[in-house]
């Protein structure tokens, strides 16, 4: 059944318009002032997070055919955060069931890749990050071809774009200007006794001085951002408005973003990796189980993050936040063996800010009837995840360059 099918207004590329699918109001409100540079946060799920168990049907024909196929996985009406449209959020979502009601989050249904069809974790992560679907064979992924293209970037930002933790998400390939920060509490010229890393910081900087390449510029740029980061860390950081960050990797890593935002380095993009949701066994219903414990670790950081940011002390920095969370694929409508799932196609999408035009859920929502699933088996895709970036890119960003972020 069709949910808020409205016309797509974002002025994206042809290519991205014409993909097949639902029709969005607006997704995000237009771009904000030019001093209150837009972030976004891209948040990437991996292992295939189960998009029917996060935001599940609670009434009408599809509740029974989710109830058929998932005897010992369904999370109960009853225990089900109730949302528009005989939906619900899994239970221990509360947090990000919140953000809805308060209009900062927008759900958007049966989101994936719609050209190209793929139940393995690598080439769909491929597709995804690079911007490419079927393709694997371009040098940058979308995120740095957007970095790339997208107006009123200053040359001398400090710190213009961070991937969260250890590795560079394929995202990011080709990026120059990008920093892996794993901890932001590590970040800094760890060379030695303190008197020594000073001499080396001046002696480093002394000798980049002398050229003029793009790799002097941003090793200076990073000695900078190392400067500024353990300057300001050094007496350890107190969230905001009583923001609460779990104690695990996620919350360490929003965290870390919500201080780069406050330190007005100039970011305009960050990843961050949440791994774990590959749950062929064990996965759990809604009151216990690995899937809720990722669900609860999930919507626990991100309102951390938002609340962190949003309060008197720093008025502009949730308005210019934009958060997406999305993952390769789905999952299975069935249940397998082992009280778990197995790969699937169509998923959740979800986008939190404070421009986001939410409490409302976008997309088609295709059914879970058999002659409604992909191969007899998943959610069908209704929504390339491309159109939820476009919107985004030009909207928030006024990059229009979409067909150069997206090719194809």
């Amino acid at each position: 059944m069709p949910v808020n099918r409205r016309d797509f207004v974002c002025g994206c590329s042809a290519a991205i318009a014409a993909l097949a699918g639902a029709r969005f109001n607006s997704l995000v409100f237009g771009q904000p002032n030019p001093g209150d540079h837009p972030i976004l946060v891209n948040v990437f799920l991996r292992g295939g997070m189960d998009g029917l168990n996060f935001m599940m049907p609670t009434t009408n024909g599809d509740r029974g055919f989710y109830e058929a196929a998932r005897s010992s996985l369904q999370v109960p009406v009853g225990e089900a955060l109730a949302l528009p449209g005989g939906f619900g959020l899994h239970p221990s979502a509360d947090g990000l069931h919140g953000l809805f009601q308060d209009g900062r989050l927008a759900l958007v249904h049966a989101c994936g890749l719609q050209t190209v069809q793929t139940r393995s974790h690598f080439d769909a992560m491929e597709y995804i990050e690079l911007g490419t679907p079927g393709a694997q064979s371009i040098s940058t992924g979308w995120l740095t071809r957007h970095l790339n293209t997208t107006p009123g970037l200053p040359p001398q930002v400090v710190l213009p774009s961070v991937a969260i933790g250890s590795l560079e998400p394929t995202s990011l390939q080709g990026s120059s200007i990008t920093a892996n920060i794993g901890d932001i509490d590590d970040f800094n010229l760890d060379q030695g006794p303190w008197d020594w890393r000073s001499a080396h910081r001046t002696s480093l900087r002394r000798l980049l001085g002398n050229g003029s390449t793009q790799t002097h510029v941003r090793a200076l740029d990073a000695l900078d951002s190392a400067d500024i980061i353990e300057l300001s860390v050094s007496g350890g950081y107190t969230p905001a408005n009583g923001a609460q960050y779990p104690n695990n990797s996620l919350g360490d890593a929003m965290k870390s973003v919500a201080q780069l935002v406050k330190l007005d380095l100039g970011l305009r993009v960050a990843t961050i990796d949440f791994g774990g949701w590959d749950t062929h066994n064990g996965q759990g219903n809604g009151s216990g189980g690995q899937f809720s414990s990722l669900v609860g670790s999930l919507s626990d950081a991100m309102t951390a993050l938002y609340t962190d940011l949003d309060g008197p002390g720093n008025p502009n920095d949730a308005s210019r936040l934009t958060i997406v969370v999305q993952s390769e694929f789905g999952r299975r409508l069935f249940e397998n063996d082992d009280d778990g799932t197995d790969h699937g196609y169509g998923n959740l999408m979800m986008v939190l800010g404070k421009e986001v035009n939410g409490g409302q859920l976008y997309g088609t929502w295709p059914g879970l009837a058999s002659h409604q699933l992909f191969e007899g088996d998943d959610l069908m895709v209704t929504t390339d995840y491309r159109r939820v970036m476009s919107e985004i890119l030009v909207r928030r960003f006024g990059n229009s360059a979409i067909d150069t972020v997206f090719p194809g």
